[in-house]
């Protein structure tokens, strides 16, 4: 539930990601949404019974703890574009570099990326400072342009829709390491990328302020 004196700054920000989503695309100034999540690590400690007809692959219940890895994903709806980098923390300073890698590797010619995440504290241009040099950080800041959803109001992200697919089509299994995640990810966001997948957002400034009409704070002249 939403506080009411809240109300004013979740509409404020719905607001601005749902304007910016339906912006035409422009390569020159893509919009990007970016969001992260984690991946529990198992190994199996007994060998999976291999299928037999009309039997599937049955796996023990035990399993082995391997630890967590991270994943970052940057999604692009209007390019049906997307790119997942495996980490084994979610540090500020892992969050930089992969801002410096979207900026010089995959948007190198754009203007300026406008870019869709969320409030997490780690999520912020002064995470630039903690990783490079003065100057380094404020090149690539140059370059950014961040547009925060509301605090409750994850559901705007598109990157997070994206994540959940990740997680039906290629994760929902035990994996044991970094190596093999990191391969299995890569395939799949290969074929995701090829076949032109993407998201296709209807949901608009318009239909927010007929549907959720409560959020709006009452207007005194």
């Amino acid at each position: 539930m939403i506080p009411p004196r809240a109300n004013a700054d979740f509409v404020c920000a719905m607001e601005d990601v749902l304007d910016l989503y339906h912006e035409p695309y422009d390569p020159d100034y893509p919009v990007i949404c970016f969001d992260e999540g984690g991946k529990q690590l198992f190994a199996e400690t007994r060998v999976p019974m291999p299928m037999t007809p009309g039997q599937p692959l049955r796996f023990d219940y035990e399993y082995e703890r391997c630890g967590t890895a991270n994943l970052f994903m940057f999604f692009e709806p209007l390019a049906a574009w997307r790119h997942v980098t495996v980490t084994e923390q979610h540090t500020m300073i892992d969050f930089a570099h992969c801002l410096r890698t979207l900026v010089d590797v995959h948007r190198p010619n754009a203007t300026k990326i406008r870019i869709v995440l969320d409030n997490l504290s780690t999520h912020k241009p002064a995470a630039l400072y903690h990783a490079f040099e003065p100057d380094e950080a404020r090149r690539i800041a140059q370059r950014l342009e961040f547009h925060y959803t509301p605090k409750h109001g994850s559901w705007l992200n598109m990157a997070e829709i994206e994540l959940s697919v990740l997680q039906r089509q290629c994760l929902d299994r035990r994996i044991d390491n970094h190596n093999f995640l990191t391969t299995e990810v890569h395939a799949w966001l290969q074929r995701r990328n090829h076949e032109a997948c993407t998201v296709k957002w209807q949901f608009s400034t318009t239909d927010a302020r007929r549907k959720l009409h409560k959020l709006y704070p009452s207007f005194q002249a």
